[in-house]
Parts: C-alpha cells; sequence; structure tokens
C-alpha cells in the first residue's frame, strides 16, 4: 500500500506540514516561498505610515508648533522619518549584564564597534543598522543622516553626539528592525556627573520611539543602582513595550534561581509603579552552551518565548505608530486646553508678572479645573512638578489662545480618521478571506516569521538532527523523525493556506466539504477522517491535512484499499506519541 510514497514525495498533490522536529527548515523553505505576503504587509505598513503623516501635518503640528508642545514635553517635533522608521529594540541595563553579547546573539556574528568584558565596556548608545558595508558612523553624521529617525537627537548636544555612534553592517535582522545598544549602568554620583549629557532625558527619547524595551539583569547582582531607577521612572507610559531578562541564569542551581526570581520580582515591584508584575524572562541569552543543565527546558520554552516577542515586531509596527500618535495627540489636546486656560486668567494691562505665579503656585487646582472643565483624562496631564519649572521661564501673556477650530480637528481625527486606520488592520471579527486580505495570511498563520532569529539546539545540551539542519530533509535512516509525505507536504502549504485555517487550523465544515468534493463515497471518507484527524480534535491542521490528502490520491489515483491503521512513517512525527497511545 505504500509503494506509491516515494512517487508522491517527487510529483504527488500532498506535502508535509511543519513537523515540530523541522521548524527551522521549513521556515528557511518559506521565507522564499512567502515573499508576497511580506511585501503585502511591508505596502500596508507603509499606507498607514503615510496616512499617519498627513494626519499628523494637517491637525496635530499646528496645535504643537501653537502651544509649544517640543518646550513643554521635551519631545521634539516629528518628522517623516520618523514614521517611516523601522521598529527599534532598545536595550538597557547595568554593566556587564549581557547587553552586547545579548545583540551578537540575535544576529549571530560580531559587529563594528562591539565591546564586550567584565568590566563596564559599552560607553556610549550604539544603533545597530543595515547596510551593504561594515563600518561605524560617528554619532554626529548620524543625527543628521536624511535617511535615519535620529535628527532630534541634536538637542543633547555635542557632549552627547561624541558618544553615539551607528554600527552598520549586512544582515537579515536588521533589514527588519533597529537595535540600539545603551552604556552600562553603575552606581554612583561620579558616573552621572561625569557623563556630560542627561542620561535619563536620552533613554526617554529613545523609548518614546521603540516598539520593544529590554531590561536586562544579572542573576549574580540585582541591585537597582539610583542611575537604573531614574532611567527606568522615565519609562512610565510604556510599560506595555518592556521585557525584563534574567540573564546568567543557567550560572546557579535550581533552588537559587527560584530565589534570585523572586527576589528580581520584589526589586522591580519596588521600582516599577505598574501594578501588574513585569514579564521577566529567565536564561542564559548567547551563543555558549549552559553550564549547568538543571534548567535547560525552560530556558530553552522561555528564549523561544522571546524570540517569538522579538520576531512579530514589524508585523505590529503599524500598530505601534498609530498608538504612539494616539498618545501624543492626547497630549497636545491637553496641553492646548491647559495653555488655553492660562491666558485667559492673565489680566488685559496691570498686575501680569503677579498673576502669573499665583497660578503657577496654584497648578494642582488649575489641572482639577482644566480636567473638569473639558472632561479630560487625568493621565493625559504632564508631571506637575516638571510642568511647573517650565512655566518659571516663559510669560503667560505671550501664550496663544485657545483654538476651538484646530481642536474640533483633532477630534475628527481621533473619532474619524484613526478608527478608519484601524479597521485596515486584522480583526477578531474578519472573515479568513477578509484576514487574508489584509495581511496575505502573515498575521496569522505559524509558518511565516519576520526576522530571522538563532536556533540552538547543542546550547541546551541537545543532539541537533536532520530535520534542522538538513535542507533536503530526513533520510529513512532516521526513523524518529523521518517523515514519508514531507517532501510532497511541502507544495500543499498554500493550498492548506488558501482554504482560510483560522489559528493554523481548519474548522469542521470547511475540512469536510473539501474531502466531500473528492467524489469518495461516505464510509471511505469516514475511514479517511478516522486516520487523518490524529489528535481527535475535529479540525484538520497542516500536518493532519497532508496526511487526509495522501490518503485521496491513494484511493482515486492509485486505486488503493484504504489502510485499517496508518504505517508509522506516514504519521508525523510530532504526532506519533497519539497514535502509540490509541
Amino acid at each position: 500500500w505504500l509503494s506509491d510514497t516515494a512517487s508522491t514525495k517527487s510529483g504527488g498533490s500532498t506535502r508535509s506540514g511543519l513537523s515540530k522536529m523541522g521548524t527551522s527548515v521549513r521556515k528557511k523553505q518559506m521565507a522564499g516561498a512567502d515573499a508576497g505576503p511580506a511585501d503585502d504587509v511591508a505596502d500596508r505598513s507603509a499606507m498607514i505610515s503615510a496616512r499617519l503623516k498627513t494626519i499628523y501635518r494637517r491637525a496635530i503640528l499646528p496645535l504643537e508648533k501653537r502651544f509649544r508642545y517640543d518646550y513643554f514635553f521635551e519631545s521634539p517635533l516629528l518628522t517623516d522619518v520618523e514614521f517611516d522608521s523601522k521598529p527599534q529594540v532598545l536595550l538597557m541595563g547595568q554593566y556587564s549584564v549581557g547587553k552586547t553579547s545579548f545583540i551578537r546573539y540575535i544576529l549571530g556574528r560580531d559587529f563594528p564597534g562591539q565591546r564586550i568584558g567584565p568590566e563596564p565596556t559599552t560607553d556610549r548608545f550604539t544603533v545597530l543598522i543595515n547596510g551593504p558595508e561594515e563600518r561605524t558612523i560617528p554619532g554626529n553624521a548620524l543625527s543628521v543622516h536624511p535617511d535615519l529617525p535620529f535628527r532630534g537627537l541634536e538637542r543633547f548636544g555635542v557632549s552627547f553626539l561624541s558618544r553615539f555612534e551607528g554600527s552598520q553592517l549586512p544582515s537579515s535582522v536588521l533589514r527588519s528592525v533597529t537595535l540600539v545598544d545603551t552604556p552600562g549602568i553603575l552606581s554612583g554620583e561620579k558616573q552621572r556627573v561625569n557623563r556630560g549629557y542627561d542620561f535619563t532625558k536620552v533613554v526617554s527619547w529613545f523609548a518614546e520611539r521603540a516598539d520593544l524595551i529590554i531590561l536586562l539583569f544579572d542573576a549574580h547582582k540585582l541591585d537597582i543602582s539610583d542611575e537604573l531607577k531614574g532611567a527606568i521612572d522615565v519609562l512610565k507610559g510604556h510599560e506595555d513595550k518592556i521585557r525584563c531578562i534574567l540573564n546568567k541564569a543557567d550560572q546557579i542551581d535550581r533552588q537559587q534561581l527560584m530565589r534570585v526570581y523572586g527576589a528580581l520580582l520584589w526589586s522591580l515591584g519596588k521600582t516599577m509603579s505598574s501594578p501588574e508584575v513585569a514579564r521577566v524572562y529567565v536564561g542564559s541569552f548567547w551563543r555558549e552552551p549552559l553550564v549547568n543543565t538543571d534548567n535547560a527546558g525552560l530556558f530553552e520554552a522561555e528564549e523561544k518565548d522571546l524570540m517569538h516577542d522579538l520576531a512579530v515586531l514589524p508585523r505590529q509596527s503599524a500598530v505601534r505608530k498609530i498608538n504612539e500618535l494616539v498618545k501624543r495627540m492626547r497630549k497636545v489636546k491637553t496641553l492646548a486646553y491647559i495653555i488655553g486656560y492660562l491666558k485667559q486668567q492673565m489680566p488685559s494691562l496691570m498686575g501680569r508678572d503677579k498673576k502669573q505665579q499665583k497660578l503657577i503656585s496654584d497648578l494642582p487646582n488649575v489641572f482639577r479645573t482644566v480636567m473638569k472643565k473639558y472632561n479630560l483624562a487625568p493621565g493625559d496631564f504632564p508631571d506637575i512638578n516638571k510642568f511647573s519649572e517650565k512655566l518659571q521661564d516663559v510669560k503667560f501673556s505671550e501664550f496663544a489662545t485657545l483654538s476651538q477650530k484646530q481642536i474640533e480637528e483633532l477630534d475628527s481625527v481621533l473619532n474619524n480618521d484613526i478608527p478608519k486606520l484601524m479597521e485596515l488592520l486584522p480583526s477578531e471579527r474578519d472573515s479568513p478571506e477578509m484576514l487574508k486580505q489584509k495581511m496575505a495570511a502573515a498575521a496569522y498563520t505559524k509558518t511565516t516569521a519576520a526576522v530571522p532569529l538563532p536556533t540552538g539546539g547543542l546550547k541546551f545540551g541537545q543532539r541537533t538532527n536532520e530535520a534542522d539542519t538538513n535542507p533536503f530533509g530526513v533520510s529513512e535512516e532516521d526513523p524518529d523523525h523521518y517523515w514519508a509525505l514531507q517532501d510532497s507536504a511541502t507544495r500543499l502549504v498554500k493550498e492548506f493556506e488558501a482554504l482560510g485555517p483560522l489559528g493554523g487550523f481548519l474548522d469542521t465544515q470547511k475540512a469536510r466539504d473539501v474531502l466531500i468534493k473528492t467524489g469518495l463515497s461516505k464510509e471511505q471518507l469516514r475511514k479517511i477522517w478516522n486516520l487523518s484527524d490524529i489528535d481527535r480534535d475535529g479540525y484538520f491542521d497542516h500536518e493532519e491535512y497532508v496526511v487526509a490528502m495522501f490518503l485521496v490520491d491513494a484511493v482515486t489515483q492509485k486505486g488503493r484499499p484504504i489502510p485499517d491503521e496508518l504505517p508509522p512513517s506516514v504519521v508525523p512525527p510530532g504526532k506519533r506519541h497519539l497514535v502509540q497511545k490509541k
């Protein structure tokens, strides 16, 4: 009955799904086949970015200029390049926690200007960007580059720009994201004073533009210095972007790890004001094998979760840009009402200075009055102490009056334009056909990864098998990983995706419709279903669909009888334990 398996592999219609043991190989195969969906996602992101630029220039920028948003919030006016930029990943932590080694691990190679050592080595902000040749770019040149979103850093002066550099290298990872390495943070007043620039303000600038913020901690030093606490404090409002890493966890045993993990959560709870527990990834994030393999399974699972967060960043870039612009719009609107109210309270001729000082000293009541009058959210107001300091250096009489027309246009953008943009993004209410049209199946299939990231079985003490390393599949001499339908199944991925699987599963009705079209009898289809639905969940995943199509071909094209049970080599390797249980 199985004599036709070889011919099916070479010329039949069935092909294998992504078996668990062969995921990395099939990902590489899919990279070429899915160039279309990837381009579609890029085009959609570009279209959303173009519309956001138009919205910003039309409705937000005039208000920002009118009420000096860049001065009060210390956030420069946005440029077109910032809307078009790739997702950014900001890495922070104290010295020698493994930030640079982590970047090296993700890239799979060294990069220009890297410095790694147990002592404080990275003394500057380093931006890693994709380029045709390896070179470092000085900070002053980087800040005026027309295609890079770093012009806003000029405001921190030459002292900072001399400690800012770009590292350019050809990298498949950097084609999709930009990585930002920061100086290792030390404790003590000397380092803070001798920097020559405000470290926390620079961190705040990068955090506002980052898609993901990674805080790294060393399992051997969990103390949070004053400067690190200050840096974490300026991340307020960006909690959804923050991921924490407990690095070098392989250097302690299981009991110590439990205590260290608890101590880290306790420290973070005192430092971060969020009521939710921070997500902490535990492991050893560099290329070297684990020192202690007691927790190898845990470390591998944690690393996969983190790499998934990184891999999906490009797909979420459009959502992040919309989210950041909406946050900015709400702040601009609140600032306009505050400045308009202060301007309205000023006398026309006499006693301006006295009235200004009275308003500044009574700023809490001013905020409460504005909030109640215009029904604003408390979270949209600026920090009252910093805002008060800024007001000391300006004259209220020179403030612009509130423009109700501009406010109405801003409300129109929030109520109409932004919801229309959100409709372009995938939604749970969308049909599979609409999802496919919006994201070309890239948003919900398990077969695409936007950023190629490292995998390492040897690092976790596992033997690497052919399925992970050989692009031509596994030989029959390795029965544990060999799948007779592997090659033919590769040709069925697009056919399976065209049926609109949700979350990688084809529902019962759609799978039934496909089988009925084969023209086989009800009894034959019942047998095929029982053999193909290996996990008995009533759905077909890609692998089960492949088995079903193979059985259909065996009956319709070869005239073979349906077997009572599947031969072991036809069962997907990842599901053989289910068959053995039966």
